[in-house]
């Protein structure tokens, strides 16, 4: 097995560690960037929420950065573990979706968000993404808002280049975190080499992505149920 890690720059470390660990090769390539927004955003509409939902480590990371570390009292929730054990690492609690549906829809199912009727949330992301869960809250009658403290970009790669090196590497295992990096993957990889892409073992995080890479031809999938280094661990079985 020979792995590609696509986590923006600095977020593989973890996985970098285990797979160390255990003996594994591996090649980092950064299939998506992050960088910070200046979109405003009202401390007051804040600190008057309900409940402020966390969708990704960055958005934990950005929001952070703009509140000094400071987090007004609050019911919070994390998408997922590491989102959750990223805030609780700056001393706050969320209540994450459980293991076996790190997602959109699993923190949908929480009991806690069921009766949320005439409550203030605030979902803090990256700018787009997925409208799920304020769908959802607002179809329960909650008042739904954004804060978008960071924005995806994607990194300038020579696609011919970078996939001939995967292929001529061996890589046979690649680790996909999101959608969009999925979507770059995709992009990326120039048709005459498609067929290897095909060739190897896609790890996803949810069932969404992996029937969004399914449309795309690409079958040998496993979702992980989640983008924490322990779910992507499981998933590659080692």
């Amino acid at each position: 097995m020979k792995v590609l890690l696509t986590r923006p720059e600095g977020r593989n470390q973890a996985m970098i560690e285990q797979l160390n660990a255990k003996g594994v090769d591996y090649i980092v390539t950064p299939l998506l960037a992050v960088a910070p927004t200046q979109h405003p955003f009202s401390l007051q509409q804040l600190s008057d929420a309900d409940a402020i939902i966390f969708i990704s480590t960055n958005a934990v990371k950005y929001a952070a950065e703009m509140l000094n570390n400071h987090f007004p009292a609050s019911r919070y929730y994390a998408v997922g573990k590491a989102t959750a054990a990223a805030l609780a690492e700056l001393g706050v609690f969320a209540e994450t979706a459980p293991e076996e549906s790190q997602d959109s829809e699993g923190l949908l199912s929480l009991t806690s968000l069921s009766d949320i009727a005439q409550q203030q949330v605030v979902i803090i992301r990256g700018v787009g993404g997925r409208e799920t869960i304020a769908e959802q809250l607002s179809l329960r009658q909650a008042s739904v808002s954004y804060w978008e403290v960071y924005q995806r970009v994607t990194p300038q790669l020579d696609s011919q280049y970078i996939c001939n090196y995967w292929a001529s590497a061996q890589i046979d295992t690649i680790v996909v975190t999101s959608g969009e990096v999925l979507d770059n993957l995709i992009k990326l990889v120039p048709k005459e080499l498609f067929a290897w892409l095909q060739s190897c073992h896609i790890i996803v995080p949810s069932h969404r992505v992996e029937q969004r890479a399914k449309t795309a031809g690409i079958h040998h999938v496993t979702n992980a149920n989640g983008a924490n280094t322990e779910a992507v661990l499981r998933a590659l079985s080692i």
